[in-house]
C-alpha cells in the first residue's frame, strides 16, 4: 500500500494566488484567490508581497479546516532565480536567496510560490520543492543572440503549464512528448507563446520582460525608441513595472480584470473591442513566428491558461492560425496536477530531485567568443 503524502500546491500569478491540497494523486481541494492590479501594485517590489500572500494562504487553510502543520511537503511555482533545467527542484537556501535577489533578471510573480513554499517548509520542519519554474532554459542558439554585444535573450516563460498541456496532449494523441512539435499559447495574467520541439522548448516570447502580446498586466513588445522616449518623461524603474505588473490593460484601463474588460467588449464598447482584438492580433503573430521556428511542422496549436475562458479567442487564433495546424483548446492551468504529481514520483523514490546549482544552464556559444 503506498504511504499517504500530504502536499500543498503553491501558485502565485499576476493576478491570482491559487493554492490545492493533494492526498496522494487525490486534489481535496483547490483555491484561487482574485488580486486586482491596484491592490497588488500597493507594494513596490514583488517581493514585498510574501507577508500578504502568506496570510492569504493560511487563510485559505483556516477555512478549510487544515493545520498546515499537518501537510508533509509544500510544493511552489518558481521563477527568477538562474536558468534551471526542467524537472523537480529541491528548494534550498541557495535557491530561495537567488529567487529573491532575481539573479536571473526577471521580476516574474511566479517567484513568489518557490519564496512561500521555503517559508512554509522553515516554519513546519517540511521540504520544499518546485518544478519548471519561469526560468527553465532549453533555448536553441538561434533564440539566444541578439544585435548588441553581449546582451542576450534568456527564456522567461509559462513553462510549468505549457509543458504540462502539451504532456497531456501528445498523450490525448497516442505519443511522447518527445516526438511532438507544438506551439503553446499561455493566455492569461501573462503572455507567453513558444515553440515546443520533441521535448524541449527551444524558443519563446519572454513575457515579463516587454516581449510578445500585451496582455491584462504587461505591455509587450514596444518599439525601442518610442520606449526610451518614454524613459525620458518617467524612468526606468516605471518600464520594468510596466513589464510586469502595471502594463497592458492595467495602463490602458485601470484594471486587470478581463471581465471587466471583456463585459465593455459584449456591450459593444469601441475601446475595449479594440484592445481586446488588438492582444488576439498580436497573440496570432507570434504563433506565426514560432511556426517558423518549427519550419512549419507543427503537430497543433495549444491554447491554455484563465483568459481562454472566453471562447471568442480561440475563435480569433483559429480564423487567423488554423492553416498552420489544429488549434486545441485546454482552458485554466495543469499546473497544479503536474506539481503534485511530478513531486509525488519523488517523494516514491521513482524520480530524483534535481540539486539548484547556482550557475546558468547556457554558459556561452560552443568555440565562438565575442
Amino acid at each position: 500500500m503506498e504511504k499517504k503524502y500530504t502536499l500543498l500546491i503553491i501558485n502565485p500569478g499576476s493576478t491570482s494566488t491559487k493554492i490545492s491540497l493533494f492526498e496522494n494523486e487525490t486534489p481535496r481541494f483547490e483555491k484561487s484567490v482574485f488580486h486586482d492590479a491596484p491592490v497588488l501594485l500597493q507594494y513596490p517590489h514583488v517581493n514585498d508581497q510574501v507577508p500578504f500572500r502568506y496570510g492569504v494562504i493560511l487563510d485559505i487553510l483556516k477555512e478549510e479546516g487544515v493545520d498546515p502543520a499537518g501537510i508533509d511537503v509544500f510544493v511552489g511555482r518558481g521563477g527568477s532565480a538562474c536558468t534551471q533545467p526542467g524537472g523537480v527542484t529541491e528548494i534550498d537556501r541557495k535557491l530561495y536567496d537567488d529567487t529573491e535577489k532575481a539573479v536571473g533578471g526577471s521580476e516574474h510573480p511566479a517567484k513568489l510560490g518557490v519564496m512561500l513554499a521555503w517559508k512554509f517548509a522553515r516554519a513546519y520542519g517540511r521540504k520544499a520543492y518546485t518544478l519548471n519554474p519561469t526560468n527553465v532554459d532549453e533555448f536553441c542558439d538561434y533564440a539566444r543572440l541578439t544585435g548588441i554585444r553581449g546582451v542576450y535573450r534568456v527564456s522567461h516563460s509559462h513553462v510549468l503549464n505549457q509543458k504540462a498541456v502539451a504532456e497531456f496532449d501528445a498523450e490525448a494523441m497516442g505519443r511522447r512528448y518527445e516526438e511532438c512539435r507544438f506551439i503553446v499559447a499561455h493566455i492569461d495574467g501573462g503572455i507567453t507563446v513558444s515553440a515546443h520541439d520533441r521535448g524541449r522548448m527551444v524558443d519563446g516570447s519572454m513575457g515579463a520582460d516587454g516581449e510578445g502580446p500585451f496582455s491584462p498586466t504587461r505591455i509587450g513588445y514596444v518599439p525601442l525608441p518610442a520606449l526610451l522616449d518614454y524613459i525620458e518623461k518617467h524612468s526606468a524603474d516605471d518600464v520594468r513595472l510596466l513589464c510586469t505588473r502595471s502594463g497592458g490593460f492595467v495602463s490602458l484601463f485601470g484594471t486587470s480584470n478581463s471581465d471587466t474588460i471583456h463585459a465593455l467588449v459584449e456591450a459593444g464598447d469601441r475601446k475595449a473591442s479594440l484592445v481586446w482584438n488588438t492582444m488576439i492580433y498580436q497573440i496570432c503573430k507570434y504563433i506565426g513566428e514560432m511556426s517558423a521556428v518549427l519550419c512549419g511542422r507543427v503537430d497543433a496549436i495549444l491554447l491554455t491558461g484563465g483568459l481562454m475562458r472566453f471562447d471568442d479567442i480561440a475563435a480569433g487564433i483559429r480564423e487567423r492560425c488554423g492553416w498552420i495546424a489544429p488549434v486545441r483548446v485546454y482552458p485554466g492551468e495543469m499546473e497544479q496536477e503536474a506539481m503534485a504529481l511530478s513531486v509525488l514520483k519523488v517523494l516514491r523514490g521513482r524520480a530524483e530531485a534535481l540539486t539548484y546549482t547556482g550557475k546558468p544552464v547556457w554558459q556561452g556559444f560552443e568555440g565562438v567568443t565575442f
